[in-house]
């Protein structure tokens, strides 16, 4: 079944629940700067876990200490969805616990 896509004034109104967060084409996006890289590593391994969870994965970019995301949903056309904004709440819940900001 295909998510239901949101208007632009429910994404607004969703980003600006999610400090850090904006879209960028056509895509939900946030990046985090950490500690240290294995902390990155760690809120890597840790988004990842999330993602399967939720059965819905992102882009996962990790650098020396940074980390990013881009999600949209594929059975929407590559649309942003509710479901990213799921997926982005549980990642922005977690994050500090890694030390992310």
């Amino acid at each position: 079944m295909a998510e239901e896509l949101l208007s632009q004034t429910e994404i607004e109104d969703r980003l600006a629940e999610l400090p850090g967060w904006s879209v960028d084409g056509d895509r939900l996006t946030r990046s985090y700067r950490l500690p240290s890289h294995f902390a990155a590593a760690a809120l890597v391994v840790h988004i990842a876990g999330i993602q399967d969870e939720l059965d819905h994965h992102s882009d996962l970019t990790l650098g020396y200490d940074t980390v990013s995301l881009g999600v949209h949903t594929h059975s929407a056309g590559g649309a942003v969805t509710a479901k990213d904004f799921a997926l982005a709440r549980r990642v922005e819940d977690i994050a500090p616990g890694h030390g992310a900001h």
